[in-house]
């Protein structure tokens, strides 16, 4: 069977066939033992799809509405009239501090357990606005493709994302193939404690962690205690990911997707508000990393396709 079959012949995939045959032919000087092969992937824009909008942030959105009854001073207060306005632009305009007041206010003051009822019934039920698709359908084909080829080589794949841990953890398994605990990313504080003499987790309305940025070698340093050979992303956002990963000693790939696809997809980069791809555009290359080029590198985006 041909390896990556989604991906077209171009310089991306012959990257990353010459970098899993340097780092896994035994006898070569570049051999690498199975326990060191770890490659870590951003999932927002680099394993589904972020237009229009993060994911989790759709989520919150939905989750701010369930909740909008109880409590009425919602309606006269930013970022939450937005969302109940459906003021994109306002949303907008508020960046990561607005979305992080949403996510604080509608994912917390609720048990680990409960959280992810509610998420994996959202996910059921919730269609992507432009391709009718649950969300969990909307990943891209050749992202799976690689996963599957480089455990096929031994390699562990781990998901390092500035979206919430617990989030994605409800659906990483069955949508990627990928175990909740290879996944690392945003948390808030969780505390246990006893609900009618029953143990729990309880959610509470503080920031644990940003996994985003330079917080991303942190979380993997924290959580994996090596440093990957491998990191994808497609974002600024990964930026100091790559970094730290392509810096170490020996053979190392980092690789950026560039959304180029407005036809299959969508296009975008530096000006974008939800995955904006500037500086890593500008220095990548001259890193050693390789740009995917969605439009050009891939035959096929999602598996409905």
């Amino acid at each position: 069977m041909t390896a990556l079959p989604s991906w077209r012949e171009s310089p991306a995939r012959r990257a990353i066939l010459d970098f899993v045959a340097r780092v896994t032919t035994p006898g070569q000087p570049d051999f690498v033992d199975a326990a060191d092969r770890i490659a870590v992937f951003d999932n927002d824009g680099t394993l589904w799809s972020e237009k229009p909008f993060y994911v989790q942030g759709l989520f919150g959105f939905d989750r701010v509405r369930a909740l909008a009854a109880d409590h009425p001073e919602w309606h006269e207060t930013q970022p939450f009239r937005a969302v109940l306005e459906n003021d994109m632009e306002t949303l907008a305009a508020g960046g990561m501090e607005a979305l992080a007041t949403l996510i604080m206010a509608s994912h917390a003051h609720i048990t680990t357990d409960d959280f992810a009822t509610i998420v994996m019934d959202w996910l059921r039920t919730a269609r992507h606005p432009r391709f009718g698709q649950p969300f969990d359908r909307m990943i891209y084909q050749p992202m799976l493709e690689l996963l599957r080829y480089l455990e096929a080589h031994g390699f562990r794949c781990h998901i390092v994302s500035g979206g919430g841990i617990e989030f994605i953890r409800t659906f990483s398994q069955a949508t990627y193939g990928i175990p909740p605990e290879q996944v690392i990313g945003s948390s808030i504080t969780t505390r246990y404690q006893l609900i009618d003499g029953r143990p729990a987790l309880m959610r509470e309305a503080e920031l644990d962690f940003l996994n985003d940025n330079a917080g991303k070698p942190v979380g993997i340093n924290r959580f994996l205690g090596r440093r990957p050979l491998a990191a994808f992303g497609n974002s600024d956002g990964d930026f100091e990911m790559l970094e730290w990963v392509t810096a170490g000693d020996g053979p190392r790939l980092g690789m950026l997707l560039h959304h180029t696809d407005a036809a299959r997809e969508y296009a975008y980069d530096r000006e974008s508000s939800v995955g904006r791809l500037a500086r890593g555009l500008d220095e990548g290359p001259a890193r050693g990393w390789t740009i995917i080029d969605m439009a050009k590198d891939w035959a096929r985006v999602f598996p409905f396709d």
